[in-house]
């Protein structure tokens, strides 16, 4: 049996430099496909699978929102929790260049910049979270309290059912 080789991305690099353990996920990535799809394809909870998401406030401050697969970030609500007067979601181009990632493949773990990050606070609640390694198809599970640790996160209420 032929063994799968680590992705070796700078999110799996911090994280073995902390130690923490974690499995790795791949999957059939689909353009546009996002949370559902890889919930889908790894027979996983959309729940459990956490979207990083880039926004940025009225002074071009850019965020990292994480946020559970299966709801949405109401950005004025953020906003208000955040101090900021407004967060928009970021273009591609802006995500890229402020992670280092590419949209479908953004990790919170081993950005490019260190930005700020918030997380809806109910992710704490999961036994185990499945997010991106920083790799288009690539998922990595993991204790929710890696993100405390590692992320040092502002917790937030900000999810909408869609």
């Amino acid at each position: 049996m032929a063994k799968t080789k680590t992705a070796l991305t700078p999110a799996i690099r911090q994280l073995r430099q902390a130690r923490i353990e974690f499995s790795e996920h791949r999957y059939e990535y689909r353009q546009h496909g996002g949370a559902p799809h890889a919930a889908s394809e790894l027979g996983l909870n959309l729940h459990s699978v956490i979207k990083t998401l880039v926004f940025a406030d009225e002074s071009a401050q850019a965020w990292l929102v994480l946020m559970h697969g299966d709801l949405e970030v109401s950005a004025k609500n953020l906003a208000r929790q955040l101090g900021s007067k407004s967060l928009v979601p970021c273009t591609p181009e802006i995500a890229h260049k402020q992670t280092g990632y590419q949209v479908g493949g953004i990790s919170p773990f081993g950005t490019r910049k260190n930005l700020p990050i918030c997380a809806e606070a109910s992710i704490l609640e999961l036994t185990r979270i499945y997010i991106n390694g920083g790799k288009l198809g690539f998922l990595i599970g993991l204790a929710p309290q890696t993100l405390i640790d590692l992320l040092q996160p502002t917790l937030v209420s900000a999810s909408i059912r869609t």
